[in-house]
């Protein structure tokens, strides 16, 4: 012992030392105990290193400074999925341990442990599948410690292979050397498998005669044959059946649209590489590196002129979502398709399911839901536990947004830290995700869909008790949205023994834009979107909070209309259109393209109606203004999918000058409580420049000019009145790319910090994890 500075104790350098490390994060499943057994080992330390509910423990002894740089590499030289929330260090009496080891994982307890997400094949597995002298040549399901299934495996923590689907199947020697070997990227890693021992495809056709083909490689040769005589196969992948057809068949793909009723909402298609994307689609170099990307998400992209596609693919809609292959099936599919067709392919890839369904994950469930759609089905025989369909996203702003949150995101954790409650968020009614919260961690579910029918209700019951069971949380409250029709919220009510605590909708958006930045204090909150039920019973969604956790104020809303007939309003923009004219002019002027909209007995009756106030709501939603400017136009004058005319607007945008920079509008802030932010000027003009016959595109230009002004208005009016200088983005609308690049850009350009969503989607997807966070806050301080 030596005296040490400030007159401690302090044990001397060569003298050893033993540590016990918790670590807490995204750290089983990952190749993390390999890799600290490996760095251990590299820096001649003793100890073991163990999976268990709480976390992984390590227990390291050797000399303090050696100590120390192990535990500084530990984070700095982690594998690339490794994700270290907290390090908790306590020191320990030596116990003369000079070698390390893997222990046995720890099951005891109902403790708390991470889960990964799955994972894209790594190049180094996708090597092995296409190298014709290893004897994982060919086999669709390869994978070792850094990639592969994860999440829809999973039953239970510790993550060891009884605790998968994996269980059923039992490794070769071969594999079960890799497996030991702790030199080998397959050391521990639980989903290893190889032809002899692993799943295996079963090719499914029901209108064929005879036995089909039994390999791998046959197997995939005849799908390609039935994709390329414009078939259309039910594919078993990662988190659930897709359903393909060749995307350049406009037949294949009509076909598929009327077997899946799905009339006009764009499909995604998936190609072989970076390089058959950019033939297709313009491609940034970001936008290159998140179609790359391990999570290897839909992203959409701008379609090029003259791209070998059919229409029908994404009608009236210059965007495509495009994936690339995240399994080595995949990969091996696209192989073959290149050297059967001679040229590369693109496949219409999308959800296996009915329109509005959760994705199809069972074998006998797939011939049974899909039997009217698919011509084949490429099933295997490995289980999926959880269902994750797909996740799409599209960068704006510089940024990643994430539109659909699942595949490859899910379950990554958000650190609320925010006390330890255990919370249950029963988010929206459309795109629903649900979310749990324990040891200050959020845990957003992936996308469930819109609470509409039994089956998607079943899904939300079915992945509650999963995630409960997986992240061992017992909710002690449920927090949940104030409309009292929302599916999700009745869902709530009916739970017994837990607090319920109501949220108002666009205070949880604003709260999940915060909790993803660990935002303290109060903010500006714009919040628009289409609807969301306000505490005076109206439907908002063109908002301006000034909101913190614990409450907001509602400072500012764009001007209301009345909506007529409810959600016949939503599908047909032409009824909003005429409550802006009414609005405006008093009456519906009299040209004949007002008289167009719909038929005319269906104008009469929704002009009486918003005339007299009869079957008619308030609502300031921004939504239905963008529907309304769409219908005034002449784009849409009704939707087969939410948000299509939205979509359509700001496409003839882009298509005009590719921003939101053009002349505003004119528009007015009323002073009232709340500001009325009063359009009615825009709409007037916008009328004006209709009849001057002035092009769809540039209006719809100088429309999201005038949004973007009226934003930053509000927000310097708040800054002013209350010292607020940070402003959340959040909702739907916020998906927008010229919208909110034009809102971030205007904002930092005043001098404001904008903050927006990155980890959640900014629609009704993050609504759960602001209703969590703000749950969570009330309950630390009523405790």
């Amino acid at each position: 012992m030596m005296l040490g500075p400030g007159g401690l104790f302090a044990i001397s350098e060569s003298a050893p030392i033993r540590c016990q490390l918790r670590i807490r994060g995204v750290v089983q499943g990952v190749g993390f105990r390999p890799y600290v057994y490996n760095l251990a080992r590299r820096h001649a330390l003793g100890g073991f290193v163990l999976n268990s509910p709480r976390g992984v423990f390590i227990e390291i002894e050797g000399p303090a400074k050696t100590i120390e740089a192990f535990i500084a590499a530990l984070s700095t030289e982690a594998p690339p999925l490794v994700r270290i929330a907290d390090v908790m260090r306590s020191e320990i009496p030596a116990a003369g341990e000079t070698e390390f080891s893997i222990h046995e994982s720890d099951a005891e307890g109902s403790a708390f442990a991470l889960v990964p997400p799955d994972i894209c094949t790594c190049e180094a597995c996708l090597a092995d599948s296409r190298d014709a002298q290893n004897r994982r040549f060919d086999y669709p399901f390869t994978n070792c410690t850094n990639c592969g299934p994860r999440y829809s495996i999973i039953i239970d923590v510790p993550y060891d292979r009884p605790m998968t689907t994996m269980a059923e199947f039992a490794m070769c020697a071969d594999c079960l050397r890799e497996y030991k070997d702790p030199e080998n990227r397959r050391f521990h890693a639980q989903p290893n498998a190889c032809p002899v021992c692993g799943p295996r495809l079963i090719l499914r056709e029901p209108r064929a005669s005879g036995e089909g083909p039994k390999s791998s490689r046959a197997i995939l040769e005849r799908v390609a044959d039935i994709l390329r005589d414009g078939g259309i196969v039910a594919w078993k992948g990662l988190g659930g059946y897709q359903l393909a057809c060749d995307a350049r068949q406009a037949s294949a793909v009509e076909k598929l649209r009327r077997r899946k009723q799905r009339n006009e909402k764009p499909f995604a298609i998936m190609v072989g590489d970076a390089a058959s994307a950019e033939k297709l689609c313009f491609l940034s170099e970001q936008e290159r590196g998140v179609l790359e990307s391990r999570e290897r998400p839909i992203v959409l992209l701008r379609r090029r002129p003259g791209a070998e596609l059919a229409e029908s693919v994404s009608p009236g809609n210059p965007a495509t979502g495009v994936m690339l292959p995240c399994t080595p099936m995949h990969d091996l599919l696209f192989r073959i398709l290149r050297e059967r067709w001679g040229r590369e392919a693109s496949l219409v890839m999308t959800s296996g399911n009915i329109s509005e369904e959760p994705i199809v994950i069972e074998n006998v469930e797939a011939e049974e839901h899909l039997a009217e759609i698919a011509d084949a089905f490429a099933h295997h025989n490995r289980r999926i536990h959880t269902r994750v369909d797909d996740s799409v996203v599209r960068v704006v702003a510089g940024e990643t947004m994430l539109l659909r949150r699942a595949r490859g995101y899910a379950p990554q954790p958000v650190f609320l830290g925010r006390g330890e409650a255990e919370v249950l968020a029963c988010g929206a009614q459309q795109k629903n995700t649900l979310c749990l919260t324990r040891a200050g961690f959020a845990l957003p579910s992936q996308h469930l869909g819109d609470l509409e029918n039994f089956e998607t209700v079943r899904f939300f019951e079915e992945t509650l008790e999963r995630m409960s069971r997986l992240f061992h949380v017992q909710p002690t409250a449920v927090a949940h949205d104030l409309h009292p029709g929302y599916l999700s919220t009745q869902l709530a009510m009916k739970m017994e023994n837990l607090r319920r605590i109501g949220v108002q909708h666009h205070h949880a958006h604003i709260a999940s834009c915060m909790a993803e930045h660990r935002l303290g204090g109060r903010v500006i909150g714009v919040a628009w979107d289409g609807t969301g039920f306000g505490t005076d019973g109206t439907i908002w969604g063109g908002e301006f909070l000034a909101a913190d956790y614990l409450g907001f104020e509602r400072y500012a809303r764009l001007r209301s209309v009345l909506l007529a007939g409810g959600d016949s309003g939503v599908r047909e923009p032409w009824r909003v259109a005429r409550s802006y004219l009414l609005e405006v002019f008093g009456e519906i002027p009299a040209e004949a393209r007002w008289a167009e909209m719909a038929a005319p007995e269906r104008l009469r009756i929704v002009d009486v109606m918003l005339n007299k106030r009869v079957n008619t709501i308030p609502t300031s939603s921004a939504g239905r203004l963008f529907d309304a400017v769409a219908s005034l136009i002449g784009l849409r004058h009704s939707v087969s999918f939410e948000g299509q005319a939205a979509m359509m607007l700001e496409a003839a945008a882009d298509g005009a000058c590719g921003d939101a920079s053009g002349q505003p509008y004119a528009f007015a802030l009323e002073d009232a409580a709340p500001v009325n932010v009063d359009l009615r000027p825009m709409i007037r003009e916008i009328v004006d420049d209709v009849r001057r016959g002035e092009s769809q595109g540039r209006i719809a230009a100088r429309f999201h000019a005038t949004l973007v002004a009226a934003i930053a208005g509000v927000c310097e009016r708040m800054r002013e009145e209350l010292q607020l200088d940070r402003v959340c983005l959040s909702g739907g609308c916020f998906q927008n790319a010229l919208l909110l690049e034009g809102c971030v850009r205007r904002l930092r350009d005043d001098g404001f910090q904008v903050f927006t969503h990155r980890e959640v989607p900014a629609n009704d997807g993050g609504i759960s994890l602001g209703q969590a966070a703000i749950a969570c806050e009330l309950l630390r301080q009523d405790a």
